[in-house]
């Protein structure tokens, strides 16, 4: 774009907040964003700023120039950086009074440059002595020091290991002084409650970095006023909750209690004192002040977990800090014992690693307690109608409470814990929304109860089915979800299978009981489905039946499963013979689907010679799936479908589609060459996992692949292709790799190799988990198996592949993809370590060795003895342990990135391949990967 008017730039920003027309916004928020994109930003922002016309301008130019330090600060030559920082301060100090949002962005610029600017020595020592003296100075000083170390560690700043550590090195230096001016804040301002958040934000910001003394804060004032905000019954609702924020902060900070005692002693001392003012909140029913409570009684019992575990009722291990959770679990609103969760899901996995049941003994009572409290939160209200919803926040909770249950029940003994429910149950006459409740934790633990000879479990099971249809409809859905969950009980008592199937065959005939009814049977036909053959013809038209079809005779699973799959097939041919037009009237997703299920679930046991029983019944169904698929094939939703049913009808009959291959995969590169659906390419890596080890059928495939491919390099060579189609990279890579693996001379030997290998090259930048991966497990998988034939290619390639896979792990990928990475470069170097070591050392000179901001990203003392380790290495995980660990791939700044990478090779296959953001898609459910 041409250089715009300061002008220009503000009739856009008008027209981005105040156009009533939404297209001009549009257009005004498009032309912005080039504007932001372009070496023109720094310029506008700053004039903009200089005029201060009005709040929308200031703040559109503040966030710009926090943004352009943030991903563009290589732009601007290291001679015009003190200019840059002497202009921010200006702007902030002359319009600290504008909005607080302003200062906020241009707060984080001014950090953000700090944590860049490697020539800015100093610079809380300069702010702080610079505007301390200044009253008026004092909101934006803070503000700025609040936000400094919180960026430190964001993921908007690429900063190395190296500066990150000179960072924070230098913040702990000056932080006794950040807090000096703190207490001097705290002693002007009096009771000031904007001030004192402020303060208060300040201080948790300096704990979360953890480089606060421990003893120079043990008996800092700060401390009693934090503590005394918090005990008064006065205090406003956003004081108490930048106190308890800032508590929970140093709480945390000093988790490794046995190196932070002092202060440790203070803050376990300060949040035993708030017992009573947490019961002040609640009797005001100040729920906003309740939640702060229990967050900072939480943090505390977090912080002491390990202490209180190791000496339990001694010093710190004191067990009054569960007692105050306890407290909280007796609150009425679920929300409040809901924030301790994580806690008792600690507890309880250091209490069943240390398998003591003296210790457990002593834990038990409170374990108890907590149980009871929960099935009185599960509670509905009395007047709730309809079943437990499940997708709202409550139903959300009770999914949580199921889950800590299941993890802590070991503590009571889930036997004992089920006994005692039911009794409530039996002795009693308590009203539905509590049967309801118990029977829900019933369920939560029911799989846990030894069902061998267990009387109690019978006679439940007895007399839930016996339940009357006139019980109030939650106490039927959650009595029957709790049917479903004691299947083994079933199947050891199969006596019980017929009114067991009768009960929940009731509530299939009810449409709100329906799908837990199918739940809970198909839970049944999967436990006990060698007791369930007799029960086929009844169960014909309930989902999950494949479970049991596939354990009748041989001969009679052909007859049957067509019996099964004619329901969905005239389904189909029946919408294939109505009008197109008709819309969604003629989707056959659902059908689809039932199909799946049932191949999916159908593995019967077939001997070697033996005809597959299932081969002739897809052999049948095949026309009409070839023919829905043609009909819908511009459609990616049910093309997915399609495939996903072929993919299961492949799996189940095996080496028996034989038949199908030719047609299958005709259509498939028929449709692909108009379509890109990238669930063919998936599809094709099942067809060569199933058949690549067949000598008849190795050519065909590779044809196939070959087909698969040019349509598929053709759309990840446009522009942005890789991070636009993440799912056919991830596809495309799964179907290589299965070839490698089950036919690799088919593939390393053909001349589509040489074209895969760049596109895998290339797409080693792409930061998408599933994408990266499949790459990675192509270029890694088995080296040594296919030495001659990678020779030429690894000659050929070898250096731009180690070059590309460094340049990545700096910048473009997360930590997550290293060890991936890592299992690359070691069957690289295993395949030839000589070569591997000079290729390394080639990609490791070619690294960035400081940024434009003068800040040291890695020195060549770590780069020498980065090679040293990972050359040396005697085993991959080494290699990922250096890849984890070292300075060299730690993350950089993101400057840096940008500065190099325009130069850095990308292997292109004709268009431009770059890594960028992390990409966000919706992956299809495909749980077949590289086993079947």
């Amino acid at each position: 774009m041409e250089k715009p008017t300061v002008a220009l730039v503000y009739q856009a920003v008008q027209a981005l907040y105040h156009d009533p027309d939404p297209a001009g916004k549009e257009r005004a928020s498009v032309w912005l964003g080039e504007l932001q994109r372009s070496m023109y930003a720094w310029e506008m922002a700053d004039q903009l700023l200089q005029l201060k016309q009005d709040v929308e301008s200031c703040y559109f130019a503040a966030q710009t120039m926090k943004m352009k330090i943030q991903t563009s600060f290589f732009e601007l030559p290291p001679e015009t950086h003190i200019a840059l920082r002497d202009s921010l301060l200006s702007h902030i100090q002359s319009l600290k009074d504008l909005s607080p949002i302003i200062v906020t962005q241009l707060a984080l610029a001014i950090a953000d440059l700090a944590l860049q600017m490697a020539s800015w020595k100093g610079c809380v020592h300069t702010l702080i002595e610079k505007y301390s003296n200044d009253v008026s100075s004092m909101t934006f000083l803070i503000e700025i020091l609040t936000v400094l170390p919180e960026e430190v560690h964001s993921r908007s700043l690429r900063i190395g290991a190296n500066r990150r550590t000179e960072i924070i090195e230098d913040l702990a230096y000056y932080s006794s002084t950040v807090v000096t001016l703190l207490v001097t804040c705290v002693e002007k301002s009096g009771s000031n409650e904007k001030m004192l958040i402020k303060v208060f934000r300040c201080l948790g910001s300096w704990f979360n970095l953890g480089v606060l003394d421990s003893n120079f804060m043990a008996n800092n004032q700060l401390l009693m006023v934090l503590f005394q905000v918090l005990q008064r019954d006065e205090t406003s609702t956003n004081l108490h909750e930048a106190a308890s924020d800032c508590v929970c902060s140093a709480l945390y900070a000093i988790e490794n209690v046995d190196t932070h005692m002092p202060l440790a002693l203070q803050l376990f001392q300060g949040v035993l004192t708030l017992e009573t003012a947490y019961h002040m909140a609640v009797a005001r029913e100040d729920l906003d002040k309740v939640l702060n409570y229990c967050r900072i009684f939480t943090e505390l019992c977090e912080t002491f977990l390990e202490t209180t575990v190791r000496s339990p009722g001694q010093g710190m291990g004191d067990l009054r800090t569960l007692e105050l959770l306890l407290i909280c679990a007796g609150h009425p609103q679920y929300e409040v014992v809901e924030i301790s969760f994580n806690f008792w899901y600690r507890l309880g996995e250091h209490l069943y690693k240390t398998n003591d049941p003296a210790l457990h003994g002593i834990f038990r009572p409170y374990i108890q307690r907590l149980l009871h409290g929960l099935a009185r939160h599960c509670q509905l209200d009395p007047d709730h109608e309809g079943i437990p919803e499940d997708t709202d926040d409550f139903g959300e909770f009770r999914m949580r409470v199921s889950d800590l249950v299941k993890d802590v029940i070991f503590l009571v003994g889930s036997m004992e814990c089920f006994s005692q429910l039911y009794s409530t149950l039996k002795e009693g006459n308590p009203p539905w929304e509590v049967t309801e409740a118990v029977l829900f934790i019933m369920a939560a633990i029911a799989k846990s109860v030894d069902p061998e000879n267990n009387p109690t479990l019978t006679e439940v099971l007895e007399q839930v089915v016996l339940l009357p249809e006139t019980v109030h409809i939650a106490v039927r859905y959650t009595s029957i979800e709790l049917v479903g969950e004691m299947s083994e009980v079933v199947d050891r008592n199969p006596r019980f299978l017929d009114p067991v199937l009768n009960y929940l065959m009731k509530g299939l005939r009810e449409k709100t009981l329906a799908s837990v009814a199918a739940k809970a049977i198909h839970n049944i036909c999967s436990v006990c489905r060698d007791h369930m053959a007799q029960h086929f013809q009844g169960l014909l038209d309930i989902a999950r039946t494949a479970l049991v079809l596939a354990r009748l005779p041989l001969e009679k699973i052909a007859e049957c499963l067509s019996d099964l799959c004619a329901v969905q097939v005239m389904a189909l041919k029946k919408l294939l013979s109505q009008d197109p037009s008709n819309g969604k009237a003629a989707d056959p997703t659902v059908w689809l689907d039932r199909l799946a299920v049932i191949f999916r679930h159908t593995n019967p046991i077939v001997e070697n010679g033996q005809t597959h029983p299932c081969q002739k019944v897809i052999q049948e169904i095949w026309p009409v799936l070839s023919e829905t698929l043609n009909t819908h094939q511009a459609d990616n939703r049910i093309v997915e479908r399609c495939c996903r049913c072929l993919r299961f009808a492949v799996r189940c009959v095996g080496k028996g589609s034989a038949s199908l291959l030719q047609p299958l995969v005709t259509q498939m590169v028929s449709v692909y060459q108009v379509y890109p659906h990238s669930c063919f390419l998936y599809l094709g890596s099942i067809l060569v996992d199933e058949y690549g080890m067949e000598e008849g059928c190795r050519q065909g495939l590779l044809d196939m692949l070959q087909a698969l491919c040019m349509p598929t390099f053709q759309l990840l060579e446009q522009s942005n292709g890789l991070r636009n189609h993440p799912d056919t990279v991830d596809d495309l890579f799964r179907l290589a790799t299965r070839f490698v693996q089950r036919s690799p001379v088919t593939l390393l030997s053909s001349g589509i190799i040489v074209h895969i290998i760049q596109c895998a090259i290339a797409a080693t930048t792409l930061d998408h988990r599933d994408a990266n991966c499949s790459v990675m497990k192509f270029h890694e998988d088995d080296f040594e198996l296919r030495k001659q034939l990678i020779s030429q290619a690894m000659g050929q390639h070898g250096q731009q592949l180690v070059t590309q896979l460094m340049h990545t792990c700096c910048f473009c990928l997360p930590p997550y993809t290293l060890p991936d990475v890592a299992e690359v470069l070691w069957e690289i170097m295993v395949f030839d370590r000589p070569t591997f070591c000079r290729w390394l050392e080639n990609a490791l000179k070619g690294l960035p060795k400081e940024t434009s901001g003068g800040a040291v990203t890695v020195t060549n003392k770590q780069l020498t003895d980065f090679h040293k380790q990972v050359t040396s290495a005697e085993e991959c995980k080494q290699v990922k342990y250096f890849g984890e660990h070292s300075e060299v791939t730690a993350k950089r700044l993101k400057t840096a990135a940008d500065e190099n990478l325009k130069g850095s090779p990308t292997g292109q296959m004709g268009g431009t391949w770059h890594c960028g953001k992390p990409i966000k898609t919706h992956r299809k459910d495909w749980s077949d990967r590289v086993n079947p």
